[in-house]
This record gives structure tokens, C-alpha cells and sequence, in this order.
């Protein structure tokens, strides 16, 4: 009994050691979350369900809070520390949303990683395809992956076909926001009534 308790000790104390050892390299980072929303996207589980499941693959992979500060612009030197706290819920509950919900369409999404460039320490660019199919060609997707702790990267951006998703939703915010005379609390609005549908 006793060597089999010694062994499952040294088992662990192995497996541990070789976990902590491995740190996670962007393309693999991509090429695993890919895959699991692939899984989910092909599985027989219903819509709800499936959003469900997206939602948490995006708050576990992309860092939602920097896409939110980067999309407010120079607006986010004017928030008060109650807007910066309702804008922080808003735009996350908004993103979720928005992200499960284009996905959610798309039954046989294969990403396949082709390659990485490391640009500094903090960056990395992943460069992927969305495999075509009958209904659909070949998409061209770059991930922009946030690298400053390399145990656990975040996706700040999509560039897909060379639009970057980040840079159009600051540019769609931006225009809420001057069209109504520089009030942020148009654009709270709109993310609410976006919430609400």
C-alpha cells in the first residue's frame, strides 16, 4: 500500500514539475482555443448552449478590459470613476454578446495556425486561415496576443483580411459618441439598448 501511495506521490510531484515548466507559446494558445470553439461550434448542443460555452472560452482568452479602454479612445482620460466602473460592465457584457453571437452561425469553422511574429515581449502576432468551404472562401485572421506574462496570453485583436476588429469598434464608438457633442452617456445607451435585443 505504501508503495503505491509513494508512487502516486512521485507521479504527481512529476506531473506538477512538467506543467509548471511548460509556458504556453502563442500559436499553441491560438491553435488550442481554436480548436475548442471548433468543437463547440460542430457539437450538437443548442444555440444558448453554445454561446454559453463561447462566452466563457472569450472571458478565459481575451483581454476584455484592454479592448474595452483601447475602443473609448481619448474619451477614457474624461470618464469620472462611476462611468469607469459602468463602462467596464457595459462594454464586457457588450463584447460577450456580440462575440458568441457572430460565432454562434458558424457550424464547421476550422482555424488553421500557419505562423507567428514576436514584435517585442509584449506582442506576438499569430497568423491563421479560416479554412474555406462550399459556402465560404478562405479567411485571412491575425491574432494580436498580448505575451507580457507568457503563462497566460490574451488576444487583444482580430485582423481579419486586414481590418482590425479593435480599431473599428473604437472608430464606431468614437462616432456615437462626437455625434451626440462629445457625451459618453450616448454610447452607455447604446450598449445598453444593444444588450436589451
Amino acid at each position: 500500500m505504501n508503495v503505491i501511495k509513494n508512487l502516486l506521490k512521485l507521479f504527481l510531484v512529476y506531473f506538477l514539475l512538467i506543467t509548471n515548466s511548460l509556458s504556453t507559446n502563442p500559436s499553441e494558445f491560438i491553435d488550442s482555443i481554436s480548436n475548442e470553439a471548433s468543437g463547440i461550434l460542430s457539437s450538437k448542443l443548442s444555440d444558448n448552449e453554445k454561446v454559453t460555452k463561447l462566452k466563457i472560452i472569450a472571458e478565459n482568452s481575451v483581454d476584455i478590459d484592454g479592448v474595452g479602454l483601447y475602443t473609448l479612445g481619448k474619451h477614457r482620460k474624461t470618464l469620472t470613476d462611476e462611468q469607469k466602473i459602468e463602462y467596464k460592465k457595459l462594454f464586457k457584457e457588450y463584447f460577450l454578446k456580440s462575440f458568441s453571437g457572430r460565432l454562434v452561425v458558424y457550424n464547421d469553422a476550422k482555424i488553421a495556425v500557419l505562423s507567428e511574429e514576436v514584435k517585442n515581449e509584449k506582442y506576438t502576432i499569430v497568423y491563421s486561415k479560416l479554412i474555406g468551404s462550399a459556402d465560404r472562401p478562405e479567411v485571412k485572421i491575425d491574432w494580436r496576443v498580448y505575451t507580457k506574462n507568457p503563462e497566460k496570453p490574451l488576444i487583444r485583436d482580430l485582423v481579419i483580411e486586414g481590418l482590425s476588429l479593435a480599431r473599428t469598434q473604437k472608430e464606431e464608438f468614437n462616432s456615437i459618441i462626437e455625434n451626440n457633442g462629445g457625451d459618453i452617456s450616448a454610447l452607455f445607451a447604446n450598449l445598453r439598448k444593444f444588450l436589451e435585443k
